[in-house]
């Protein structure tokens, strides 16, 4: 076949990174060994950019790694190693140039690592002396709490920056090794009151933990208070002594429910003041002390009970926030089988290195990314793509970490290591994706900043003035100014938005969608109008078979089974197609003698020694045939329901107009038309397009249904298919024959007339057009690491259902938070009215202000985890099970 048949799978550019990054990673350090590696992301001590040694347990090899950023790409680190190894007594070198990050394992008593430094810089590239810890810290699950440590950090010597994560517990942190030491960054967190933990691993239930113990005690201390104040005869709460204020029995009571569960607000309360953090834990301490010296031992008992169950209330849900990130980690297996030296051994999955084969065997998880090299199985890849469908797998298929495999044996050879594979790549990008802040949590922190001192100056004004403005005691002043206080804390306002993100993000995950940041989960809410790219996209981006026309009396079959035979020796994507085709169907093949291409129209072949052409209409015409009056049936057989209406009778049975209206019919509706036939006699006729995937109309539907005003499809394919393709999805709007600049060019004109633009590409040739719009969003980018790097958002699999899911996920999400925002801002308005007036007390503010507020803002953000994706159409399903 030539190359001048139409060819609708060109359609785009290509653009690509600069040249060396092209190359393969492992370039310059193929040959070494890979026996350390980066511990996995659910690791409290993983080490991303470093400068640090250690020494063997026998004392006779140092480790040394070393972040060197500048050594991007593979020319570079064959750079480093070569000008690392002119040292003697290097034993091992790995140069990462993916990460920047060198180590290099040498003999202490010949070398030191201020030497291997020197060399790395003697070869132009920079090395970083700071390094980077990840600290667990589970009880810092507020942004009030992540200031405390970020204000204890900062101060300390060393620090280079620091970047809390409430929301997932953890704090990154990056210092230099030679000022300080894990040990000391530990403590700094430990003296801002929050202890660092080794794993997320918790035994212990929260409501089991030290804290709740003593908050159950000072609850059974409070309701003893109670009965001995009000409950029981008044003769039994006799006075004790005094001692400034009469101590009676339920005064005890009180004061030992304060003292009990108030001992980790008081203390909390110490680290704010001492870290000057006008935060709820200082408020509170102050409330509960206050309390008492002014003689309310129930009103400070009554505030250290309810803080505390409104705390670990507060705890539990945001540890079910974090769960949907740890459900993540958790699909990830921990060991590998491993086939060495023709045996089974059983390793952590770390120690695996790139081109190993590992056993996977039925119900097991796939340990790593990897290619199969035997045997045959279902694979589960919801983990990663989000697809419900298992896949088949067979030797040649690519496979990802994390997937299952249903009922066979498989024998992957790994294509990447642990911190390297897919799942590892999406784990790590949820983690970041909670970093960056949305406007609206850059609102509402702003409004935070105000807020908090003013209603504290409001509780101030308050507890002085109301006993001459409302002629109360003392007492009660001090009662209204500390229910101010409780109702100061922003914490249900300010956590609002982040669990709403941290919910969105993780559930998107589960799915299959990687959103790669809470910014693009809001844009994405916003959007009003969603432009795709054709090909891959809205269509396979395979040509297929779909239509077999048999001619004189032929049977489908028999024309497939000449036409297999004469393009299985064409490497033309048309001829791909048929012969795939013809495979699939069953269809045999037959001897094929003397092939040649026919230049510009088509191919011929001897098939059991008669010869058939296949290839253009035109062909055929010059071979003499009137393609008016082609003989369909002689004896009454079935045709088509397309040929039915086309067909005309004769003399000698049935005919078609090919030349006028069969082959203009399959040509309008985008399709490529090749006849095959012999010098005498026309076989048949196929026509071959590129497939449009079968949920692709109820995507453009569902997205119409959810609100978005124009769906625009553009396309560098010519404009007559692109029309055809436009009108079977539904689209608005076909723009086509477009160069890459051009779709950045249609992108942009949208932004000017929609403002939020989505555009759905794959990744690669649409890069322009994806960072141009609001939203770019990859199709298909399981296992592609530029679709994963290159988007906001990738669809990890190529199932276009996940689009307006994506798109409903987002705008539920701004719903939600904006629901909790405001909520939160009237709540706390109504409290902040009615307590100066006395109708609000201390446990009104706790319990609705503060404990109500913030389970309701979490749950409500929790529900997001419920939004699904509509199931694919059946039809849909049927092709990938096939497939």
């Amino acid at each position: 076949m030539t190359d001048s048949r139409p060819n609708d799978t060109d359609d785009c550019g290509c653009c690509s990174a600069h040249d060396h990054e092209a190359d393969s990673d492992s370039g310059s350090s193929a040959g070494h060994g890979h026996d350390h590696h980066d511990q996995s992301l659910d690791s409290p001590h993983r080490h991303d950019a470093s400068s640090s040694s250690r020494g063997d347990a026998d004392g006779g090899e140092t480790n040394l790694r070393l972040s060197v950023p500048e050594m991007d790409c593979p020319s570079c680190a064959g750079k480093v190693e070569r000008s690392v190894e002119t040292l003697g007594g290097i034993e091992r070198i790995d140069t990462q140039p993916t990460t920047g990050t060198l180590l290099v394992d040498y003999d202490p008593e010949r070398t030191t690592s201020e030497a291997v430094r020197d060399r790395v810089e003697a070869a132009g590239y920079a090395v970083e002396t700071t390094a980077q810890e990840t600290l667990l810290v589970p009880e810092m699950d507020c942004p009030s709490c992540a200031g405390k440590v970020d204000n204890a950090l900062k101060s300390t010597p060393g620090i280079v920056a620091v970047e809390t994560q409430p929301t997932t517990g953890r704090v990154e942190v990056t210092y230099d090794p030679e000022r300080v030491s894990r040990g000391g960054l530990v403590a700094a967190v430990e003296s801002a009151g929050y202890a660092v933990e080794e794993t997320t691993d918790s035994t212990v239930s929260i409501w089991r933990s030290p804290r709740a113990l003593k908050t159950w005690t000072g609850a059974v201390l409070l309701f003893g208070g109670i009965l001995f104040e009000w409950i029981l005869p008044t003769g039994l709460d006799a006075t004790l002594f005094t001692f400034v204020y009469e101590v009676t029995v339920a005064w005890l009571f009180f004061l030992g429910a304060a003292a009990v569960a108030g001992q980790e607000i008081v203390r909390n309360g110490y680290y704010s003041a001492k870290n000057r953090s006008l935060d709820i834990d200082f408020l509170m301490g102050t409330g509960i002390v206050g309390a008492v010296l002014v003689g309310l031992p129930f009103e400070a008992a009554t505030l250290a009970v309810l803080f505390s169950v409104a705390e670990l209330l507060e705890r539990y849900s945001m540890d079910r926030a974090r769960n949907s990130l740890e459900t993540l980690m958790e699909l990830s297996p921990d060991t590998a089988t491993v086939l060495r030296d023709g045996e089974e051994l059983t390793v952590p999955v770390e120690e695996v290195t790139v081109g190993e084969a590992v056993v996977v065997r039925p119900g097991e998880k796939v340990p790593l990314d990897g290619t199969v090299t035997d045997g045959q199985s279902a694979v589960d890849e919801s983990p990663i793509t989000g697809e419900s469908v298992p896949v088949d797998k067979s030797p040649g298929d690519e496979v990802f970490a994390g997937s299952i495999t249903a009922e066979g044996y498989l024998e992957v050879e790994t294509t990447a290591t642990a911190d390297e594979s897919t799942l590892s790549k999406v784990i790590e990008m949820v983690e970041d994706a909670q970093r960056g802040q949305t406007e609206s949590e850059q609102f509402v922190d702003r409004f935070a900043n105000y807020y908090t001192p003013v209603v504290v100056a409001a509780a101030i004004v308050t507890t002085v003035a109301s006993p001459f403005v409302f002629g109360v005691a003392w007492t009660e002043a001090f009662t209204r100014g500390l229910t101010l206080l409780v109702i100061a804390c922003p914490c249900a306002f300010v956590i609002s938005t982040p669990v709403s993100v941290v919910s969105g993000i993780t559930s998107a995950a589960r799915n299959g969608v990687l959103i790669k940041g809470g910014q693009h989960l809001e844009a994405m809410g916003r959007v009003r109008a969603v432009a795709f790219d054709k090909t891959g996209t809205l269509t396979t981006g395979e040509l297929g078979v779909t239509d077999v026309i048999a001619l004189n009396g032929n049977d489908e079959t028999g024309v497939l089974r000449c036409a297999r035979a004469i393009e299985q020796r064409s490497e033309h994507p048309i001829a791909a197609a048929i012969v795939d085709h013809a495979e699939r169907e069953g269809v045999e093949d037959r001897n094929v003698e003397s092939f040649e291409s026919i230049t510009g129209k088509g191919v011929k072949a001897d098939l059991d020694g008669r010869t058939h052409y296949a290839g253009k209409p035109g062909l055929f015409a010059d071979l003499g045939f009137d393609l008016e009056h082609a003989h369909v049936e002689t004896d009454g057989g079935v045709v088509s329901e397309g040929e039915e209406s086309e067909t005309k009778d004769c003399h000698h049975g049935t005919y078609l107009d090919l030349v006028n209206e069969t082959i203009p019919r399959l040509q309008s509706e985008g399709k490529t038309v090749i006849v095959v036939g012999t010098e005498d006699e026309l076989e048949g006729v196929v026509a071959i397009a590129d497939t449009v995937r079968p949920e692709a109309e109820r995507a453009v539907d569902r997205l119409h249904e959810l609100g978005v005003e124009r769906v625009v499809m553009l396309t560098g394919d010519n404009e007559h298919t692109a029309r055809v393709i436009g009108e079977q999805v539904g689209v608005d709007d076909v723009r086509a024959d477009l160069l890459p600049e051009q779709k950045v060019e249609a992108v942009e004109a949208l932004r000017e007339e929609y403002e939020h633009v989505a555009m759905v590409g794959d990744g690669v040739n649409d890069a322009p057009a994806l960072a141009t719009a609001t939203v770019g969003i990859a199709m298909g980018a399981a296992g592609t690491d530029t679709a994963l790097e290159t988007a906001d958002v990738a669809l990890m699999g190529d199932d276009l259902s996940r689009m307006p899911y994506l798109y409903d996920l987002s705008t539920r999400a701004g719903r939600v938070i904006r629901q909790n925002i405001w909520s939160s801002l009237a709540v706390k308005a109504i409290l902040a009215v009615g307590a100066p007036l006395g109708v609000v007390q201390v446990i009104h503010a706790v319990v609705i202000g503060d404990m109500g507020m913030s389970l309701g803002v979490t749950g409500n953000a929790l529900r997001l985890a419920g939004v699904e994706p509509e199931d694919s159409a059946p039809e849909a399903v049927a092709a990938r099970t096939d497939d």
